[in-house]
């Protein structure tokens, strides 16, 4: 009896044991997981009867609330900008769970934080609603210009403030309509998700910075930038020969200028033509160890920690062993080279912010039920891209490329810019391109207040010059907006 005893015992302990690591998988290692599963719908069936706080914009426009319903939930999540928002508050649903802010953003929304439960401890004794107002760094004004300039065209704009980061436009297009997926209806919202997702042109996916692109001649900020840290390039020195091509050691294959044109001078004249010649031989010059170092500094190969969910990681080549051909294509733009355009607007936001990239985020503040701030987002640096000086001396080159190269469409009267555009070349038949233009802006004499990335998808023809006629227009338009409003 005795030894029975003692086996149903060390049985109900192993039991127990068991039970407890379980336990401990689940709530403990496993929690952040399974609360992150974007098809997890317990909280939200958790929340769907509570009251929900809004999304607004920081020049006011509510652009996220609930609103009553007479269906089985009490209320509605309604977003009232319809696609202009999409891919940044995402959507909160019954159905197909939350994206975007809905879901980075769960709990304050929720009113589940600390600072909201006891923000006023006496209602802790009241009936009273506890829910978090989120104020994001967003304008509306801006987004809606941007999206009036990119039109019907593929493509993305991208505009924060290089001194702190915040993100001040963040658009796409294509984009959808978050009312149809947080539809209580759950085989309406199902089936629209489904006719989304079968489209090739992936509208739920947020190109502005969960996609990658060739980025083109607008990395060769990112090469200049090498180029002065590690390359002993200056201002005047050196002084790249005058040719149509450049054929790296180990092959026979020129890399051509556009066109078959001849270009070669030092960093200021090779930045405003885009002369390829001259950075492809820059970057091998250079060398593969400190072009991928000064990459992955402006945040290349680098999980981005912006405040939205499933961002794209850019990418640059690192297993170059000796390969200067793949070098020198890198060095401009092509080869595995490939960038979010969140990515290249940090990158002209480091050139302006003397060579800091800030943590990207949307988050201005939260507010409890009062209107009380019961938090904010604290600007931090996120890498440090080159030095102050370094940044310094590509502000003035890109400002030359806006006053008398390839970037002209981009001046704002009355203020400094600084720009470079880029064209990457998709193929000849039909051909191809996207249009790019990166750039900064700011009050005469000061610190730029503005960054800025567009780029429109596949455009017909190619051409150096594609970036400036297409892309420069529409980031001339945000830039003006912003600076002169």
């Amino acid at each position: 009896m005795t030894r029975q005893i003692r086996a149903l015992g060390i049985g109900l302990m192993a039991c127990f044991l068991v039970l407890f690591v379980q336990l401990n998988r689940l709530t403990v290692f496993q929690a952040a997981e399974l609360n992150d599963n974007p098809v997890n719908t317990r909280e939200i069936l958790r929340d769907f009867t509570q009251p929900r706080g809004s999304i607004t914009t920081a020049d006011g426009v509510v652009i996220a609330e609930s609103v009553p319903s007479d269906d089985r939930f009490e209320l509605q999540r309604r977003y009232p900008e319809g696609d202009l928002f999409a891919h940044v508050t995402g959507y909160y649903s019954f159905t197909l769970g939350s994206s975007g802010v809905e879901r980075t953003y769960n709990d304050e929304l929720a009113g589940r934080t600390l600072d909201i439960s006891l923000q006023d401890l006496s209602d802790l004794f009241v009936d009273k609603d506890r829910v978090g107002d989120l104020t994001l760094t967003l304008r509306a004004d801006l987004q809606r210009i941007a999206r009036d300039q990119l039109g019907p065209r593929e493509g993305s704009v991208v505009a924060l403030d290089p001194r702190t980061g915040e993100l001040l436009v963040l658009l796409s297009y294509p984009s959808y309509d978050p009312n149809l997926l947080a539809d209580h209806d759950t085989e309406a919202a199902t089936a629209v998700a489904q006719l989304l997702d079968a489209s090739e042109e992936k509208p739920r996916l947020a190109r502005s910075y969960q996609d990658r692109f060739f980025p083109g001649s607008t990395f060769k900020v990112v090469t200049a930038a090498a180029g002065i840290e590690g390359g002993g390039v200056s201002a005047d020195e050196p002084r790249y020969p005058s040719r149509s091509s450049y054929t790296p050691p180990t092959t026979t294959r020129p890399i051509r200028n556009f066109g078959g044109s001849t270009c070669g001078g030092a960093l200021f004249q090779i930045l405003r033509v885009s002369c390829n010649s001259a950075f492809a031989q820059m970057g091998v010059e250079t060398g593969a160890e400190q072009m991928i170092d000064t990459a992955e500094a402006f945040g290349f190969n680098r999980e981005v920690p912006i405040d939205l969910t499933a961002p794209a990681r850019s990418n640059f080549p690192t297993d170059f062993e000796r390969n200067l051909p793949a070098l020198a294509q890198s060095a401009i733009g092509q080869n595995d080279v490939s960038a979010t355009p969140l990515q290249m607007a940090m990158v002209a936001g480091a050139v302006a912010n003397g060579g800091e990239v800030m943590v990207p985020h949307v988050l201005r503040d939260v507010r409890d039920s009062d209107g009380n701030i019961v938090d904010t987002y604290d600007p931090e640096v996120w890498t440090r891209a080159m030095a102050t000086s370094t940044a310094s001396l590509l502000q003035e080159a890109m400002r030359g490329v806006v006053q008398s190269g390839t970037a002209t469409r981009l001046q704002v009267p009355g203020f400094d810019v600084g720009g470079k555009t880029g064209t990457a070349q998709l193929g000849t038949d039909p051909p191809r391109s996207h249009a790019w233009i990166i750039g900064f802006a700011g009050p005469p004499g000061e610190e730029p207040t503005i960054a800025i990335a567009v780029i429109v998808e596949g455009q017909p023809g190619a051409s150096e010059q594609t970036g400036g006629r297409v892309a420069a227009p529409i980031a001339q338009a945000v830039l003006s907006a912003y600076l002169q409003g």
